[in-house]
């Protein structure tokens, strides 16, 4: 199945229902999220042949990190580490040259050992041009805004001054278009922790029951034809 149709610059996904999908075959919470990162490796293949320059992917809130019990946290940093050592040896990053960002506050609630390897792969990877991925960690919409904020005031910012354009050069999301589509599985059609509250004022939104470790090329597909079809209002 090809496309050949008006694609989104920027796509943004929030893999719901990895836990759920575990549970559903009585298995360890953490299979489902290797389950989910085995995925996204699927979804990324069929990015790269789209043509589609901006992927953001929501790997983790901060609450996420905060609140899951010990044993769980920690395999799914050992599987975030295996991700990005990978990424690091990735022939098909290098020729593809795929730039790797990472926004949230994974630094604070990571380990050395991850934040060397992601540390690693950010730095191989800056120079990049060909495609953006964008993982975002140990994020909060809610967080960046309040931190955005904070950061004007601490910077003596005249109010009068505030504006669109300023405001987007404080967020941790700075360096990224606006979003154009919004894809959210697992069967819960809302938004989570002020998720890229700038970046998704007119975004098209994309739900779908599946699970993340089930949502196949095929269906991101549907997602891409199905925003081709919709007019863009853009708050009008």
């Amino acid at each position: 199945m090809m496309i050949n149709i008006n694609l989104p610059l920027h796509v943004t996904i929030i893999p719901d229902a990895n836990r759920r999908w575990a549970k559903e075959r009585g298995l360890a919470p953490w299979k489902g999220h290797e389950a989910g990162a085995e995925n996204l490796k699927n979804i990324l293949k069929v990015v790269k042949k789209l043509g589609i320059k901006h992927v953001s992917f929501w790997g983790s809130s901060l609450d996420n990190l905060i609140k899951r019990p010990l044993l769980e946290k920690r395999e799914l940093l050992r599987i975030y580490k295996q991700y990005f050592e990978e990424l690091i040896e990735s022939e098909e990053v290098k020729e593809s040259r795929i730039k790797i960002r990472v926004i949230g506050k994974w630094r604070e609630q990571f380990p050395k050992s991850l934040i060397k390897v992601i540390n690693r792969c950010l730095e191989q990877t800056k120079n990049y041009n060909g495609y953006n991925l964008t993982f975002l960690l140990a994020y909060s919409g809610d967080d960046e805004m309040l931190s955005a904020i904070q950061k004007m005031i601490a910077d003596k910012i005249n109010p009068q001054k505030v504006n669109g354009e300023l405001l987007k050069s404080y967020l941790a999301t700075k360096d990224l278009p606006p979003v154009d589509l919004l894809i959210r599985t697992g069967g819960e059609p809302h938004m989570s922790a002020g998720f890229m509250m700038w970046d998704i004022a007119n975004s098209e939104l994309y739900f779908t029951k599946t699970k993340w470790p089930d949502f196949s090329q095929e269906e991101f597909k549907k997602a891409i034809k199905e925003y081709s079809k919709r007019g863009r209002r853009f708050g009008g």
